[in-house]
């Protein structure tokens, strides 16, 4: 797998890399249909949604992100919470972040489709996100 790292996202009308999609993780069934209306609200729409469960784990990002809109909807889902955004503008990016912390929800792992990402599986991406937040929170305490 290769090097992760962080890179510096713009507010600017860019679109990411990918299709226009989120792929969803750790969200219990009720939970599917709050997050959906706090798209809404905060005004992202024409955005697919793919519900990722434990069992879609093993299957890389770009191969999830082809599913359809909808897929894993109502299904809760066991895996670390975690936003995996592709194909939206960069400032939607930031209003998306910006609402889910004013509507205090729990907190996630986040990540952008990359070219290179693309290629791993769930599950490895959902470890490194984990990782690298615990190396955050570790020098945050230092």
């Amino acid at each position: 797998m290769p090097e992760a790292g962080f890179e510096k996202i713009s507010r600017s009308e860019d679109a990411l890399y990918g299709p226009r999609k989120l792929l969803l993780c750790g969200f219990p069934a009720a939970a599917q249909s709050t997050f959906a209306t706090l798209l809404e609200m905060i005004g992202i729409q024409n955005i697919g949604l793919v519900w990722a469960t434990a069992d879609q784990s093993s299957r890389t990002l770009a191969a999830l992100m082809d599913e359809p809109d909808g897929f894993g909807e109502g299904t809760a889902s066991d895996l670390p919470r975690a936003v995996i955004v592709a194909g939206i503008a960069e400032k939607e990016l930031h209003l998306l972040m910006s609402g889910c912390r004013k509507a205090q929800m729990q907190q996630a792992l986040w990540a952008t489709l990359t070219p290179t990402s693309k290629d791993w599986a769930l599950k490895d991406l959902l470890a490194e996100l984990d990782a690298e937040r615990q190396a955050l929170a570790k020098r945050g305490r230092s």
